[in-house]
């Protein structure tokens, strides 16, 4: 039995930490020209900001993946099985993928309200109309 959870764990966290890897890079990869728009072109600050996201989405991301590693053998006569290791990689890995799928939607929530506060800064004030005197 505890070479099967082993076995599950040396699938389980190559394949969350590279899901994670894969997710982190694409995201904050393509987040570069969000952040050079909310800081107006200002490309150190951008790309510090940026890096700074990426750092916290892995190190949240990571943390919830270790977090959640335990398998639990409480059945032991039930976890001897190949089925028992599939389906709790299965179920590991897709609540897994779910949380990660979430966090990226929350950083693209985050990257186009930060878009649309900068381009609300960036109106240009309004000149008031004056009316014509009467003749």
């Amino acid at each position: 039995m505890t070479n099967k959870i082993v076995l599950t764990y040396l699938f389980y966290l190559p394949l969350a930490l590279g899901l994670t890897l894969y997710v982190a890079r694409t995201l904050f990869r393509n987040a570069r020209v969000f952040m050079l728009d909310i800081f107006k072109g200002k490309e150190d600050i951008a790309l510090a900001t940026n890096r700074l996201f990426e750092v916290g989405f892995y190190l949240l991301n990571v943390g919830y993946a270790l977090l959640i590693l335990k398998v639990d053998a409480d059945h032991s006569d039930v976890f001897n099985s190949d089925q028992h290791v599939v389906e709790t990689l299965a179920s590991k890995l897709g609540g897994f993928a779910l949380y990660l799928g979430g966090m990226l939607f929350l950083n693209l929530y985050l990257f186009f309200r930060g878009r649309r506060k900068s381009r609300q800064n960036m109106t240009p004030p309004t000149v008031p109309v004056v009316a014509a005197p009467a003749r």
